[in-house]
């Protein structure tokens, strides 16, 4: 089979088959050459022509609208692509499926690459595309648009689920890729505006097929760790695709979750992802996500300033009026009493106070007179003389307990003697010191009695001085009576 060339660029390549001519048969002795007939089954002529239609059609470019749309669950996709004169199936494998950036569906007229190839069990030409996108407009704006109008369905770009910024956070939370010219720009902003906020900065990757998942565990971990007052999640401008990670459901899923006020902030002013519309709040550039997070250090003395003169003004006004309000209600005759009733009552404050005075004064001067008398006694009291008869008195009563001690210590002494001698008449070291000896087995018993023993035992035989040891070779037991 041969592939002939298309007649322009417009035309799809025509499929012919064209058979090479038998060659002549070797002269034989034979009258006559009998014919070969080839049969082949169907697997092998089937095998044969798609082994040649894929190395014709390695590669392919197709356009044509989808139908019969089908996904299986192995996430292998299955439909027809069509035009005006005719359709051919078309198989999309999940390694290739997973990659696609918009959800495929019935009428889309896509423009596709793959391979051409037969089916084997039915004999069914068809395509194994590797690559898919809506003709007309990106993958990637397709995904966005179905992505958009999905959760807006849900409600997740709602203003009434969208929380306040905060208009003085003590702590500002960054999610972004550290080595990029958004943080550099955010931070240079903030320090300038007010240099007493605190500032974390989570770092992720805000390109690339793991950038969404990054980002979105950034905003689970400010989340759980209470850690900031306010999030941006910020990268800087880019093409469509760089932005991507932005469009990611699952991030924006992750975005309308935060308990915590969260600035979206990517791209240029021009640049919209789904990151902005679930956000509480969209800044046009990290720049301007750093002067809406956080109000200017001048600006804020500036507003505490006319709150603090308007307040002193409105208290000024208040106080002039309660004064002319005091003033007409004083002319008043009700008030007139009430001041002259305060006026006795003070005069009779003092009156008491003058006379609490007095009589503090004559209690004085009679304790005065007090302290004099007790003076002049304890000068005529003579203090030495009292002294010396109680060191004399405590003199004797010291030599009358040494001699009472004295007598007790001989009388102890004597007593002590006694029991001593007592003790020593008694003590067996006496019984030791005339000849006699204490006998002890191994286990430091007093032996009583041969009976007591066994041959080899061990005996220690205590002396008046000194002990001895002695093993037992023979054994006499006392006669029994």
């Amino acid at each position: 089979m041969r592939r002939s060339a298309p007649e322009d660029d417009h035309d799809p390549p025509q499929l012919g088959f064209t058979f090479a001519a038998p060659e002549p048969l070797a002269p034989t002795d034979l009258p006559e050459a009998i014919p070969v007939r080839k049969v082949w089954s169907v697997k092998e002529l089937v095998s044969i022509i798609r082994g040649r239609i894929e190395r014709d059609f390695s590669e392919v470019w197709f356009e044509g609208e989808m139908s019969n749309y089908r996904p299986a669950p192995s996430g292998h996709m299955y439909f027809t692509i069509k035009d005006d004169d005719a359709q051919i199936s078309v198989v999309m494998f999940r390694t290739s499926a997973r990659l696609l950036r918009f959800k495929p569906d019935n009428g889309m007229h896509l423009i596709g690459r793959g391979k051409v190839t037969i089916y084997d069990q039915r004999g069914q030409l068809q395509i194994n595309a590797e690559y898919l996108e809506p003709k007309g407009a990106g993958a990637l704006q397709v995904a966005f648009e179905q992505l958009k109008a999905k959760l807006a369905a849900e409600g997740l770009f709602d203003a009434d689920r969208k929380r306040p910024i905060p208009k003085l956070p003590r702590t500002v939370g960054i999610i972004t890729s550290p080595s990029g010219a958004a943080i550099r720009d955010i931070l240079n902003i903030l320090r300038r505006r007010h240099e007493d906020v605190h500032i974390l900065v989570w770092p992720a990757q805000v390109q690339g097929e793991s950038a969404a998942r990054e980002v979105a565990q950034g905003l689970r971990w400010f989340n759980k760790t209470k850690s900031a007052d306010v999030l941006i999640v910020t990268r800087g401008g880019g093409s469509v695709e760089d932005l991507a990670a932005f469009n990611d459901e699952a991030l924006a899923r992750a975005i309308a979750a935060s308990d915590i006020p969260v600035i979206s902030a990517v791209g240029h002013e021009i640049d919209f992802t789904i990151a902005d519309f679930v956000a509480d709040l969209r800044a046009p550039t990290p720049s301007a996500a750093a002067e809406l997070v956080i109000e200017a250090k001048h600006q804020l003395e500036s507003s505490v300033a006319g709150f603090s003169d308007r307040l002193r003004n409105a208290m000024r006004y208040r106080l002039m009026l309660g004064t002319q309000n005091l003033e007409r209600l004083g002319t008043n005759a009700a008030f007139e009493r009430i001041r002259n009733a305060v006026q006795r009552r003070q005069q009779r404050l003092d009156e008491l106070h003058h006379r609490i005075l007095d009589t503090e004064r004559s209690r004085l001067q009679r304790f005065r007179q007090r302290l004099d008398v007790a003076q002049t006694r304890v000068r005529h009291h003579d203090l030495r003389r009292v002294i010396t008869t109680h060191n004399t008195g405590l003199t004797r009563g010291q030599q009358n307990l040494a001699a009472a001690m004295r007598r007790l210590l001989t009388q102890d002494r004597a007593h002590l003697a006694r029991l001593d001698s007592q003790l020593q008449a008694l003590s067996p070291l006496r019984v030791l010191e005339r000849g006699y000896s204490l006998a002890f087995d191994e286990t430091g018993a007093l032996v009583r009695s041969a009976a007591q023993l066994h041959p080899d035992s061990t005996l220690r035989t205590r002396f008046a001085k000194g002990e001895a040891k002695s093993r037992v070779t023979e054994i006499h037991k006392p006669v029994a009576e």
